[in-house]
């Protein structure tokens, strides 16, 4: 797709680097598109970005919704950008939830502000929950606002470490019921956690009702730069307990991590078309039908699934290019062909249960499964669709010896959530925002 690749010309991105998008129509018709402040070739400027469309197609960058981080938030957390903002209109007044953090903690928070447009201007109307990393308990950032039947107000949030809660607003201001920001004494019930063995990965709830009562939540699971997919569990109440279709609760931490939530959406490739990496951080639009009823689109990022010029898709031993980087698992950085050990790193594989590269090869891991770091190889997956494969269970396919792109292999930290920092450098294709119709539903704000 065509963009532009300074990030201080924005008139030809269009949809590309919507990272963790929201989307909602005013009243004219026209629809916006907000968030989180992501570049894929680095830095960009703060304060949620802003897109439009007349069609859901063509998307023109609008600009930013506030300027920077708000004080509040900046001060909390000492965040350079703003994360995963969700929009929800209650009344005559738009909300926006907003998230503040950085790559590797804890220590974040999520805000509000209010406008009489999606256009703003925008108030911050102050900090909704706050979380600190040396405390146990979520990770206050992506926030989902949710009203239910009984006009309660709600709030989804969490991500790594503490997974996902549920916390009751006050339905006048937005903010906690008490006016105090909650914290991690008091965040909620958890309604959505993952196992150690696979870093807790588990972020951006969106909860909407479901026909005939009751509501339906969208997790994503695993690593954003490879593995991301969504996966979904019901409930009768906002606040859960959450189960998938084999009845099996979002908080099992002692099932297989693999097995838990049913999967809606994973890295594809239909015939003939292009493949599709990582898709996840979900939203749901809902707008009225022409014909009467509502219409409701899926609203996620995704990137394109392209491996680096001169480097290999399946490698038998370790590819030219990359052979000696400092993940290849032949050379742990020294002379190419060295039969040495290679150093651990932090991304958990679901399959083995050990450590695994951060860098292995982003096209190759959704289509081919999990990193088996105990025997350095892939474990292939079950294919379910006509060019690619889900995220469930492993196959019996033979695996392959793999290798890192050179110049792609950085160890990172532990992690707070698996997108990191406002630049998101390394990554092959930025993502895109893509729409798909999901069935079932009411209107996501309130009346």
């Amino acid at each position: 797709m065509p963009g532009s690749v300074d990030p201080a010309d924005v008139t030809g991105w269009g949809a590309r680097h919507a990272h963790d998008p929201t989307a909602v129509r005013d009243d004219d018709g026209t629809f916006y598109l907000f968030s989180t402040d992501a570049y894929s070739g680095g830095p960009v400027r703060a304060g949620v970005q802003v897109r439009r469309s007349r069609d859901l197609v063509d998307w023109e960058f609008h600009g930013w919704a506030i300027d920077g981080v708000p004080e509040a938030g900046a001060r909390w957390s000492g965040a350079a950008g703003l994360w995963a903002p969700d929009v929800v209109r209650v009344g005559d007044e738009w909300r926006m939830y907003w998230s503040a953090s950085t790559f590797g903690s804890r220590t974040s928070a999520i805000g509000l502000a209010v406008a009489e447009r999606p256009t703003g201007p925008w108030a911050d109307r102050g900090l909704v929950v706050t979380s600190l990393h040396d405390v146990d308990g979520p990770n206050a950032i992506d926030a989902n606002a949710v009203v239910d039947a009984d006009g309660r107000h709600w709030l989804a949030y969490g991500s790594f470490f503490g997974g996902i809660h549920v916390l009751e607003l006050d339905p006048a201001t937005g903010l906690a019921l008490d006016g105090e920001p909650a914290d991690g004494l008091r965040p909620g019930a958890c309604v959505a956690r993952r196992a150690a063995s696979v870093e807790g990965a588990v972020e951006g709830a969106f909860v909407l009702p479901r026909p005939g009562g009751g509501h339906a939540m969208l997790v994503s699971y695993d690593s954003l730069f490879s593995t991301y997919h969504l996966r979904a569990g019901v409930a009768a109440h906002v606040a859960g307990p959450y189960r998938d279709r084999a009845g099996r609760l979002l908080t099992d931490v002692a099932a297989d991590p693999g097995s838990v939530g049913t999967t809606i959406l994973a890295s594809h490739q239909l015939v003939g078309g292009r493949a599709w990496l990582a898709p996840g951080h979900a939203s749901v639009l809902t707008t009225p039908s022409p014909g009467g009823g509502e219409h409701q689109l899926l609203v996620h990022q995704c990137a394109t699934a392209r491996m680096p010029p001169g480097t290999r898709r399946r490698c038998g031993g370790c590819c030219g290019p990359a052979r000696g980087g400092p993940w290849c698992p032949r050379s742990r950085g020294r002379a190419p062909g060295r039969r040495t050990r290679p150093p651990p790193a932090p991304r958990c594989c679901p399959a083995a249960g050990r450590s695994c590269p951060s860098t292995a090869p982003p096209a190759r891991w959704p289509a081919l499964g999990r990193c088996c770091w105990a025997r350095r190889t892939w474990r292939p997956r079950r294919r379910t669709t006509a060019r690619g494969a889900s995220p469930g269970g492993a196959g019996p396919w033979p695996s392959t010896r793999w290798c890192s792109p050179r110049g792609t292999a950085s160890a990172s930290a532990p992690r707070g959530r698996s997108r990191g920092s406002t630049s998101t450098a390394g990554r092959r294709s930025a993502p895109v925002s893509a729409m798909r119709r999901l069935r079932g539903g009411t209107r996501r704000s309130s009346p």
